[in-house]
Formats: structure tokens, sequence, C-alpha cells
């Protein structure tokens, strides 16, 4: 796909002399690994500036549970859905119920682009983030790679995984683009089942509400940022 040029940087200043507080995002800039420091206080993970990937099956609640997770901390957050980026396309959308091909994947690394773009620039702006993407643990193309590129090292990347009559019934409520054939959806959770042993937090929410998955995920988040993972 095309390149645009790099935009003009003016070296983080406000873009409008101070007026909005608005910082430029310096071109290539991630998200930097947290480095606790030994025998640190655990950290306050209500108001800690943090990135978030909340990985999973179709039909795990990832959207639903990142959405409410991010409206209640106590700092600004923002959440960015790779799927909803990806139908920002409207005409010439490849759509996955007709199967991977160069077309969709090409679409899906704009999206996730676009999405680690929007990452660097909220947290650049004092903004915290969540996305939430169905990441494959054998699967290079949608892999934890190409976040890593997008957002940094810093990005805290922890896995949501129902079981998988659950994620067939929330899947059967689903409509459009979203609703995926049950025989696709068990494949996808079966994939996901790689990441046990990966050494990410892992969070099955078969029996637990929004809140209180989302309680879960806070505490992964803080272990998370105490003793990263290595990914």
């Amino acid at each position: 796909m095309p390149v645009p040029p790099p935009a003009p940087f003016d070296g983080g200043a406000p873009i409008d002399g101070g007026a909005t507080g608005h910082v430029r995002l310096p071109p290539g800039s991630v998200v930097p690994a947290p480095t606790p420091a030994p025998g640190a206080a655990a950290p306050d993970i209500a108001h800690a500036g943090v990135a978030v990937l909340l990985i999973g099956p179709a039909g795990a609640g990832k959207t639903t549970v990142a959405r409410f997770w991010a409206e209640r901390r106590p700092v600004p957050t923002a959440h960015i859905s790779l799927d909803d980026v990806r139908e920002w396309v409207r005409s010439g959308f490849a759509d996955p119920r007709s199967g991977w091909d160069d077309r969709s994947e090409a679409q899906y690394r704009l999206a996730r682009r676009t999405c680690g773009f929007a990452a660097r620039n909220f947290l650049a702006n004092g903004i915290s983030c969540i996305l939430d993407d169905a990441v494959f643990p054998d699967r290079p193309a949608v892999g934890l790679g190409g976040w890593k590129r997008h957002v940094g090292p810093g990005l805290i990347p922890i896995v949501l995984l129902p079981g998988l009559d659950v994620v067939l019934e929330r899947n059967a409520a689903r409509t459009g683009t979203r609703r995926l054939s049950d025989e696709e959806v068990a494949t996808i959770h079966g994939r996901m089942a790689g990441w046990y042993g990966s050494g990410l937090p892992i969070i099955d929410n078969s029996r637990h509400d929004v809140a209180t998955t989302a309680r879960m995920l806070d505490d992964a988040v803080a272990r998370s940022l105490s003793h990263p993972p290595q990914w």
C-alpha cells in the first residue's frame, strides 16, 4: 500500500501555542516498557497512565468489557476497537465472513497502524487507552508483533478467554459483519487456547458479569505493571 510522507514535526510544542494543550506526537514515538524499581510500592492502577490490549476470540466480550472499564476509570481513558476502525472502510470493505486474503490482511494492517497511532497520540496527551483485537498466538500476520511496533513495548496485553459455549451463545446474538459461523467461532476459540502457557494474563469470564470482569482486568493490569510479562 502507498506510504504517505511523514508529517512535519514541531518538536512537541502545542499546535496552537498552548491554548488547547494538545501535544503533537513525534514520528515513531512508542510507549516504553514499564521498569518498576525493586521493592517499589504497588502501582496505583486507578490513576496510572496505561495502554492495554484486550485479546480474545469473537464473542469473548472484549468490546463490552473494554468500554465498561474505560468509562469507569477515574482518569481520562479512551477505548479503541480495531473492528470499529476496520469498518470505517465502507466501499470495498474486506468482510471477514468471506475469508482471509491479501485484501483483508492489508485492511487489517492499516486498521492496526491507525489504532496504534491513535493510542500513542492519546497517551502523549495524558489519556490512557484500551484496545481490543482478536490476536492469534500462531498467526504472525495478526500477531502481537505488529501491536508492539505500532504502540510500543509498554503495551499491556491481556487475554479474555471464556468457554466455547459462552462465545457461541454471544455470537448467535450478533448481527451483520460481526456475526460469524459457529464453525469459524469454534476454530478461532480453539486457536486462542495457544495463549495458555504464553505468560500473558488470562481471564476466564465465563461465569462473571461485566463489572466483575472489569475488576479482574484491573488486577491483571496492576500485576503487569509490577511484573511486566515477557512478550
